[in-house]
C-alpha cells in the first residue's frame, strides 16, 4: 500500500478507508494513474490492511477469523466491487459483538457489503445447499484472526465439494446454461455483460470450481490472458462510471479503449470478442470433460468403460463425443481434420477436447491443391447447416480453422461497422453458410454456393472495397481448395458481386428495362470466359446468397418486401438472359381512381393487393405537398412504406405505395381516406399527429448517438434520371418528412425505394430538377441535400 495513504481502523471509522480509496482513484496533474492491475492490487492491499487492523482492534485473534470471498477473495477487487466477507468462529459467545463492530463501520461509510457469520459446520452446510455460496467458499482467503480456522473451513468445503460433485453436476450445468441464455454472449453483444455473460468472468470461476473438484485442469494461458483483459476493462469501467458497472456501454467503450491503449472501441470490441470466445470455449469443453470424469459410485462403478463406436474412417464416438480411432494418424491422413469436423456436425456430437488438441499438434498443412477427399469433407461440413457453427468455433479456438483458411485472421472477431449486423464478421460468414445449406437444392452447383457464401465477406478488415479485395482472396482460396479455373472465376464473381442483387432490388426501379439489362450485363461480364449458361448459374448463386446473407445479418433484414424485390429482379434477369421480353408496367390501372378524384375533388384510397407486402393506391388532386400528406397518413396508421411509385393523370396525382403493417392488420381504406381529406383541408395537423405517434410508439431511445444522416448522388443510373440516396436512422414518418423537403425544393419525385436494415435505412429517391429538363444542377443539389438532411436529422 502507498506510504502516502494513511489508514487507521482503531477508531472504528471506515471513512478513512473511503478517503484512501478516493486518493487511489484520484487523477490529477502530476499524479500517476495506476494501471488497472496495479489499481486492483492497491485496492486489495488497502482493504486487507483496514480489515485486518480492525479485526485485531476488536479482538478477532483466536477462535474467530475474518475471510474474504468473491472479488476480494480472488484479489480481483474493482473500484466499486462489493465486499464479500465471512466471520468464522467456533462458538465464541461474543461473536455478535464482533460482527457488529465489523459491519457497522463499513455500512456507515456507504461501502457495499455482503456478509455472513458461520461456524465451520455451518459454512460446509451452506456450501452443500447453495451453489453460489459454494463457489464463493471455494475461494476464501484469510484476512485476520485464527488461520487454522480458515484452513479448516477451506479444506472441509473443498472436500465436501469433491465428494458431492456428482449429485450437484446437473445443477451446475443448468445454472450455467440458464445464465448464458439470459445474459447472452460477451463476444457478440453490442453492450456485453463482462461478468455474467457467456464467456465472462463467472465462466472462469466455473472452470476453477470444476478444477477444485479435480474434474478438469485449471484454465490455460489463453484463458488467463482473457481474464486479465476482462478484469482490466471492468476496472476501467468502474473507474469511469464512479460506481459498480459490469455492462460495457457503447458510449463508454471509446474512453475505456483509449485508457487501455487499444485503439478505438472497434478494436476493443474485437479484443473482447476474442477473449470471451476463449473463455466460453474453455467453459463448454470443461463441462463436457467434467461430465466424463465424474466419480462413479455403486453399480455404476462396476460398469465397463463406454465403448468406441465407429462413425467414419478414423473417427469414433466415445462417451458422447467425437474422437479419433486408435489407429488414426493425421500425418498419414490429410483429410482427417475435416472428416472429424464433418462427422461432428453431421451427428451433432461435440469433438472431444483431447482430439482437437491432438489434431492441432499433429495435423500437417494441406498441400495445394487440396486432396479431393479433403475438399469433399469440407463441403460435407459446410452443408450440415446449424451444427456447422459450433464445430467451426471449436476448430477456430484450437487453431485448426486458421490453418485451413489463413485468410480468416483478418476477419476473426472483427466487429461489424453498422448496427444492422448482430455478429462479428467471421461469425456472420459461418452463420450465412449455415443458412445457405438449406438453399443448396435451388442451384446447380451447391459446392460453389457453400464455399462462396463462406467467403463472401472475407475481404473485410483489410481496407478498400471489401467486395473487390474479397474477390482476389476467393480466387486464391478456390485454387487452393482444388476447384477448376472456371469454378474459381465463379467463386470470385460471387464475392465481387454479392451485393449486386440486394442493392439494385431495394434502391432502383425494377420496371425499367435498363435496370435489369445492367444487372445481366454485369453478371455476364463477370464470367465472360465461362461456359454458356454460367451467367445464369451466377444469378442463381447470388439469389440464394442474398437470402442467406440477409438472414445471417440480423432480425428483420430478410423482410417479405426484400424477398419479393430480389425474387422479382432475379426473375426479370433470368428472362432477359433467356431472350424473353420483359413485362411492361401495367397501364390504365389508375384511370378509375383518378376519375373518382376528378368527380368530387376528394382523395381516394384503395388496396389493390392485401398480401404482405400490400399495395395501396392513393389518388389526390395534384398539388404541392400531396405526396408528403399521403406518406404521412400511411405512417400515422402504422403502415411501413417500402416503395412509392408516382404518376400524374391530368390534374390528379396517383401514388402507388407498397406497404406492410408495423403491427396488426391493414387499416380500413375509408379511415385512410378520411384522414387524408382532413390533412388536405387543414383540419388535421400532420406534423403534430406524427410527433405524438413517434413519441408513443418509437422504440426506447438508444444510449448511443445515432449515426449522422448522409446523402449520396448517382447520375449514371439506367433510368436517365438522378438518384438521391439517403442513409440514416429509421423513424416513424421519415418518408413524409423527406417528401415534404423535396417538394419544398421543387424537386419532382418519380419513385422511391425504402430499405430498412434494423434501425438504419437506405432510401433512394429518383428525382427530376426544377429546371424543366430533368437535370439537377449543383446549386440545386446543395439546397436539396441540406433540406433532406434536415428532414432526416
Amino acid at each position: 500500500m502507498s506510504d502516502a495513504i494513511a489508514v487507521s481502523s482503531s477508531a472504528g471509522d471506515a471513512q478513512d478507508l473511503v478517503r484512501a480509496k478516493a486518493v487511489l482513484l484520484q487523477v490529477g496533474e502530476g499524479r500517476r494513474r495506476l494501471s488497472p492491475e496495479a489499481l486492483r492490487t492497491a485496492l486489495v492491499d488497502l482493504h486487507d490492511f483496514w480489515l485486518s487492523s480492525r479485526a485485531a482492534s476488536i479482538g478477532i485473534t483466536d477462535r474467530a477469523a475474518l475471510v474474504a470471498v468473491g472479488a476480494l477473495g480472488r484479489r480481483e477487487l474493482a473500484p466499486w466491487s462489493d465486499l464479500d466477507l465471512v466471520l468464522l468462529h467456533d462458538g465464541r459467545k461474543d461473536v455478535d459483538r464482533l460482527a457488529d463492530q465489523l459491519w457497522y463501520p463499513l455500512w456507515d461509510a456507504g461501502i457495499g457489503l455482503d456478509h455472513s457469520v458461520r461456524t465451520p459446520g455451518q459454512a460446509v452446510q451452506v456450501a452443500a445447499t447453495d451453489l453460489r455460496a459454494a463457489f464463493g467458499l471455494l475461494e476464501i482467503r484469510h484476512i485476520a484472526g485464527d488461520p487454522a480456522l480458515t484452513s479448516t473451513v477451506q479444506n472441509a468445503v473443498r472436500q465436501a465439494w469433491r465428494a458431492g460433485i456428482r449429485s450437484r453436476f446437473d445443477e451446475i450445468v443448468e445454472a450455467a446454461q440458464g445464465r448464458w441464455r439470459k445474459i447472452g454472449d460477451v463476444a457478440h453483444r453490442v453492450e456485453p455483460d463482462l461478468k455474467n455473460g457467456h464467456g465472462g468472468l463467472r465462466d472462469i470461476q466455473l472452470v476453477d470450481a470444476l478444477a477444485a473438484a479435480q474434474l478438469v485442469d485449471r484454465p490455460g494461458g489463453d484463458v488467463l490472458e482473457a481474464q486479465r483483459l476482462l478484469l482490466d476493462v471492468r476496472t476501467e469501467l468502474h473507474r469511469l462510471a464512479g460506481r459498480a458497472r459490469d455492462v460495457l456501454r457503447a458510449q463508454d467503450a471509446d474512453e475505456v479503449a483509449a485508457v487501455l491503449e487499444i485503439g478505438d472501441r472497434f478494436e476493443l470490441a474485437r479484443a473482447l470478442s476474442g477473449a470471451a470466445r476463449a473463455v466460453a470455449f474453455s467453459a463448454e469443453t470443461s463441462l463436457r470433460s467434467a461430465k466424463g470424469a465424474l466419480p462413479r459410485r455403486g453399480l455404476a462403478a462396476l460398469r465397463r468403460s463406454p465403448v468406441r463406436r465407429p462413425l467414419d474412417s478414423g473417427v469414433v464416438e466415445h462417451a458422447g463425443e467425437v474422437a479419433l480411432a486408435r489407429d488414426a494418424a493425421a500425418p498419414r491422413d490429410p483429410a482427417l481434420v475435416l472428416r472429424v469436423a464433418a462427422t461432428a456436425a453431421r451427428t451433432g456430437l461435440p469433438v472431444a477436447a483431447g482430439t482437437l488438441h491432438r489434431l492441432a499438434d499433429t495435423a500437417p498443412e494441406l498441400r495445394e491443391p487440396w486432396p479431393r477427399d479433403a475438399l469433399g469433407e469440407l463441403l460435407s461440413l459446410l452443408g450440415t447447416g446449424r451444427p456447422l457453427v459450433d464445430v467451426v468455433e471449436a476448430l477456430d479456438r484450437t487453431g485448426l480453422w486458421g490453418r485451413l483458411f489463413p485468410e480468416w485472421g483478418a476477419v476473426r472477431d472483427l466487429p461489424p461497422r453498422d448496427r444492422a449486423h448482430v455478429w462479428t464478421v467471421d461469425r456472420h460468414l459461418v452463420e450465412a453458410t449455415a443458412q445457405v445449406a438449406r438453399l443448396t437444392t435451388r442451384v446447380a452447383r451447391p459446392d460453389l454456393l457453400l464455399v462462396g457464401t463462406l467467403l463472401h465477406d472475407i475481404g473485410k478488415g483489410r481496407g478498400g472495397d471489401h467486395s473487390v479485395v474479397g474477390e482476389s482472396l476467393a480466387v486464391q482460396v478456390g485454387r487452393r481448395l482444388g476447384f477448376s479455373e472456371p469454378d474459381v472465376t465463379v467463386l470470385g464473381a460471387m464475392v465481387r458481386h454479392h451485393l449486386l442483387l440486394p442493392h439494385t432490388a431495394t434502391r432502383r426501379d425494377l420496371e425499367d428495362p435498363a435496370t435489369v439489362t445492367r444487372v445481366v450485363e454485369t453478371l455476364d461480364e463477370a464470367v465472360r470466359d465461362g461456359a454458356p449458361g454460367t451467367g445464369g448459374l451466377l444469378l442463381d448463386l447470388l439469389t440464394a446468397l442474398a437470402e442467406a446473407d440477409s438472414l445471417a445479418t440480423g432480425p428483420g433484414v430478410w423482410s417479405p418486401w426484400k424477398k419479393a424485390l430480389i425474387g422479382d429482379l432475379s426473375r426479370r434477369s433470368r428472362a432477359l438472359m433467356a431472350g424473353e421480353v420483359l413485362p411492361l408496367p401495367p397501364e390504365g390501372s389508375d384511370d378509375g381512381i383518378a376519375a373518382a378524384v376528378l368527380a368530387d375533388q376528394r382523395p381516394q384510397v384503395r388496396f389493390v393487393d392485401e398480401d404482405t407486402p400490400a399495395t395501396v393506391l392513393v389518388a389526390v388532386p395534384d398539388a404541392r405537398g400531396s405526396l408528403a400528406a399521403a406518406a404521412g397518413v400511411l405512417a400515422l396508421h402504422s403502415l411501413e412504406v417500402h416503395a412509392a411509385e408516382l404518376a400524374t393523370t391530368g390534374e390528379v396525382a396517383v401514388f402507388t405505395f407498397t406497404v406492410s403493417p408495423r403491427f396488426g392488420g391493414l387499416p380500413d381504406p375509408a379511415v385512410l381516406r378520411t384522414a387524408l381529406g382532413r390533412v388536405l383541408d387543414g383540419t388535421l395537423t400532420l406534423a403534430d399527429a406524427l410527433a405524438r405517434k413517434e413519441r408513443d410508439y418509437a422504440p426506447a431511445a438508444s444510449t448511443e448517438p445515432a449515426a449522422p444522416p448522409r446523402v449520396l448522388w448517382f447520375d449514371d443510373e439506367a433510368t436517365g434520371a438522378v438518384v438521391l440516396e439517403l442513409r440514416g436512422t429509421d423513424r416513424i414518418g421519415l418518408l413524409h418528412r423527406v417528401a415534404a423537403a423535396l417538394e419544398g425544393c421543387d424537386a419532382a419525385l418519380r419513385w422511391a425505394r425504402v430499405s430498412t436494415l434494423g434501425s438504419s435505412v437506405v432510401d433512394s429517391f429518383c428525382l427530376a430538377g426544377p429546371a424543366g429538363d430533368g437535370a439537377i444542377r449543383s446549386t440545386d443539389r446543395r439546397r436539396i441535400e441540406e433540406a433532406v438532411l434536415a428532414a432526416a436529422g
